[in-house]
């Protein structure tokens, strides 16, 4: 009998997540018959899951075999690959800390997730996990491939890479393969016939290309008409998922650096400091940026969620639509051979020679039985280099602080952080740090804990 994958999910209590992740799989005839262990430590949201898993593979007749696991190391026994996705320290307390200290120093942001004091913070409350994760499976599954959809997605990586080299790896993301539908979308363009090439980090990749098919065979460039569009007012079109975010920076970012950004305006507004300031409330109206949205996304999706969790408990069958996640082509082309072509982060070595060696890079890959092999890039425009690195310094100072447990490193990361720099002073930086340390001390690592201020008598 040939043998079937096995394939562990870490966090699926992300019931939606691990559901669209699991269709996928499920749909794909190689892995249809795989075993799904299914791990978390919240017991109603894994047992919602089962119920979901279970009613996937009865709607596709697979023959996939679903198990439950309280215990992490047990559920990666044997696994042939690894899907990790959780939150350390959820919305309560931990996301809402991350907004609102920052904002008693007059700090905003919107998402918090990747880079800026939130990226700091939530890098140190998840990177100890995830190398727990690496060391079980080091033990009970060394050859598994560990597939990463966990923010801060290039601190964790980086973090992975260096402590844990031998781990096969790859950091996932959509922001890719969305961005790409978007510009479909306001050029009107069937997204088959566009041809793209993209590379820089997580959430700061840029398209080096993006071009359209013509009826004989060759391509156009569809960067002057994306600017165009812009400048006369056309592009970017309202959302056709959030009307808080027009999308309006990643545009106009566009017409000063003269590629497009993978990731959305909402997230890339607190990466550099251009567009979030104190006392700019025209900026904030100019360009249509969303402070706080994060919060707003995480309470509007435990609401939808309650009623999601009661119709996926009634329903006999579940509706199982392809998603654009990377999860089930790369564990397709691993299992079977057959290729494929998707977008990871690894470590950089040497990929996009104008970005540190070691550094956490974003760029395509081909899959296929010998795993996931990133391609050579070469060197990036020297303008992408140069912001791209500003986010680099402030990735690779959060790794020094958990590689060395250096607590002064976190200070330095924030230092250099440009949203945070562009905003505060250092001594306001330095007390952040501090009061962020002593809010999440129940969430970090005992090193990084700052004790708890004492009232002045």
């Amino acid at each position: 009998m040939t043998r079937q994958p096995r394939i562990t999910f870490i966090g699926a209590g992300s019931t939606v997540f691990m559901k669209n992740i699991i269709g996928d799989i499920l749909q794909r005839p190689a892995l249809s018959a795989a075993t799904i262990a299914l791990m978390d430590v919240n017991p109603e949201r894994l047992a919602e899951s089962e119920i979901v898993a279970g009613k996937l593979a009865r709607t596709l007749g697979a023959g996939a075999r679903i198990e439950t696991h309280s215990d992490q190391r047990k559920a990666l026994t044997g696994a042939d690959f690894v899907v990790v996705a959780f939150q350390i320290g959820g919305y309560e307390p931990c996301t809402v800390t991350d907004f609102e200290v920052p904002k008693k120093y007059g700090l905003r942001q919107t998402i918090a997730d990747t880079l800026g004091v939130g990226g700091i913070m939530r890098g140190l409350r998840t990177v100890p996990h995830l190398w727990k994760i690496c060391e079980d499976m080091l033990e009970v599954c060394p050859e598994a491939i560990l597939l990463q959809y966990v923010n801060p997605m290039a601190i964790n990586t980086w973090a992975i890479a260096e402590r844990y080299p031998a781990i096969k790896q790859v950091g996932l993301c959509h922001s890719v393969q969305g961005t790409a539908y978007e510009l479909a979308r306001d050029l009107e363009i069937p997204l088959e016939e566009i041809r793209y090439r993209a590379a820089g980090i997580n959430h700061m990749a840029f398209y080096l290309k993006f071009e359209h098919r013509q009826k004989d065979g060759s391509y156009r460039d569809l960067y002057p008409d994306l600017i165009r569009g812009y400048r006369e007012g056309r592009f970017p079109k309202p959302s056709h998922w959030n009307p808080r975010c027009p999308n309006k920076v990643r545009y106009e970012m566009l017409t000063r650096l003269g590629y497009f950004v993978t990731e959305s305006s909402e997230h890339f507004a607190e990466y550099t400091p251009y567009f979030i300031k104190e006392g700019r409330p025209d900026l904030i109206e100019k360009f249509g940026i969303p402070l706080d949205e994060y919060p707003k996304r995480c309470i509007e999706q435990i609401v939808r969620w309650k009623g999601q969790a009661a119709a996926f408990k009634e329903a006999e069958t579940m509706e199982v639509a392809e998603s654009r996640e990377y999860a089930s082509s790369i564990m397709n082309s691993v299992w079977t051979g057959e290729p494929s072509v998707i977008y990871g982060n690894l470590r950089n070595n040497g990929c996009i020679t104008s970005l540190p060696e070691n550094c956490a890079a974003e760029m395509p890959c081909l899959v296929d039985q010998s795993g996931i092999q990133p391609t050579h890039i070469g060197a990036l425009p020297p303008q992408l280099t140069a912001l791209i690195r500003t986010n680099i310094n402030v990735q690779e100072l959060t790794v020094q602080a958990l590689v060395t447990e250096n607590r002064e490193h976190l200070y330095h990361a924030a230092m250099m952080d440009p949203h945070t720099a562009a905003e505060l002073d250092l001594d306001q930086i330095w007390s952040l740090v501090d009061d962020l340390l002593t809010a999440h001390r129940d969430w970090i690592p005992e090193w990084a804990r700052v004790a708890q201020k004492v009232a002045a008598a």
